[in-house]
């Protein structure tokens, strides 16, 4: 018997990045030592005084549903939040807290698109974003961004890929998988033209906000333009900030209406986040910020350790990021002198099973013929896999 399943799930791929740490894992249960470069996951512990918060909430039972969109304390600590780092007002309605940013970015597009609604996605993108879209019966548009113009879109690009169909704008800043930040200068250009076009929604992914080492401030469109406060919903979370990955906390911010909407699916889909997980994001909000400094003077170590290491590679370019954990250097050169390997989706297959790194190939993030590499791993991780790597490209 063939059991058929829903027409939109065909165009659905699973998570490269997943798929590539489940193939890391079942070979390190053969006993093979896998180098991971692949996972957006900081390998620092979590915070003490945030497990302790977790801890304290268990022992005192707190243990039962919560409302669907999140608990009055966290809410609270997250509209101080908004005013303290990013100088924006909302009100309680105008938050929702998910399982997971992830959660809150599909909540909102299945809550915003209509079959044929169209979503503009600037690239390199995070995998997710088109996925998501499809799951919300609604077509990914992709705007490209290449290495010479430091994957960031301008504004003419934008403008020229609007159409009447398209519904949602999406921007990550700082971006996965490049690590690149949008400057003020930047968000305004790109929000004069969304001025001029009303009905879209924007939707701004913040979750590496404060994992810049680069020096440069953080901005948002709602920052540098609040005209486009009103429809624009921020999403956020504890997962990369305090790493907090495995937590599954992420919050939104956005007009009540669309909010909502959320609050809705999210009822009816995991019912309310972790009762545990938020006593812990709470603490980790509202609670001392030092870990940040910390894993950002690390963060930034590991940036430019692999920045040399790669630019000094045979066919290799490799540019600067200035967030976040990751770097998408180019084997555009090394290819070519190599066709026997094929592209980067080969490449990092081969880089996995021949020297035992994991990597995430560029093409599932719009950025054919690169790797995206996560320095979220220990300096001895990294130092040993350019070696490996190093070994590879130059054999």
């Amino acid at each position: 018997m063939t059991i058929a399943t829903a027409n939109r799930l065909k165009k659905l791929q699973p998570s490269p990045t997943m798929a590539m740490n489940a193939k890391a894992r079942a070979l390190e249960a053969k006993g093979i030592k896998i180098l991971s470069l692949s996972v957006g996951e900081p390998d620092f512990d979590t915070p003490a005084h945030i497990c302790k918060a977790a801890i304290k909430a268990i022992n005192e039972g707190f243990t039962r549903y919560t409302a669907a969109e999140g608990i009055a304390p966290l809410k609270a600590a997250i509209l101080d939040k908004f005013k303290r780092d990013n100088q924006l007002s909302y009100t309680s309605a105008e938050i929702i807290v998910s399982s997971g940013a992830k959660q809150a970015l599909a909540n909102a597009l299945c809550a915003l698109l209509n079959p044929g609604d169209e979503v503009l996605i600037p690239a390199p993108y995070w995998v997710s974003y088109p996925d998501m879209a499809i799951l919300g019966e609604g077509t990914p548009q992709f705007i490209y961004a290449d290495r010479a113009q430091n994957f960031k879109i301008t504004a003419e690009q934008l403008e020229a890929a609007i159409t009447p169909r398209t519904r949602v704008f999406t921007i990550n800043s700082p971006n996965n998988p490049t690590g690149m930040i949008y400057s003020a200068e930047e968000l305004k250009a790109l929000a004069v033209v969304l001025l001029r076009h009303p009905n879209i929604i924007i939707l701004s992914d913040d979750i590496y906000e404060h994992l810049i080492w680069s020096g440069l401030p953080f901005a948002n469109l709602p920052m540098v333009f609040p005209e486009l406060k009103d429809r624009t919903v921020i999403i956020n979370g504890v997962s990369k900030s305090y790493a907090m990955t495995g937590w599954r906390i992420g919050y939104a911010a956005g007009p009540v209406e669309i909010i909502n909407q959320m609050k809705n699916i999210q009822s009816q889909t995991t019912s309310c986040p972790n009762s545990i997980a938020q006593m812990a994001a709470l603490a980790a909000i509202s609670g001392p910020q030092d870990n940040i400094a910390l894993m950002n003077k690390e963060f930034k170590a590991r940036h430019d350790f692999l920045v040399k290491a790669l630019s000094a590679l045979p066919g290799v370019e490799c540019i600067p990021a200035q967030g976040a954990f990751y770097l998408l250097p180019d084997f555009s050169g090394w290819l070519k002198q190599h066709p026997e390997i094929g592209n980067d989706e080969a490449l990092a297959e081969t880089l996995l099973t021949e020297i035992h790194i994991a990597t995430v190939a560029g093409t599932p993030f719009g950025a054919p013929n690169c790797i995206r590499l996560s320095f979220a791993s220990s300096m001895a991780t990294l130092e040993e896999a350019m070696r490996r790597l190093e070994g590879f490209v130059k054999k």
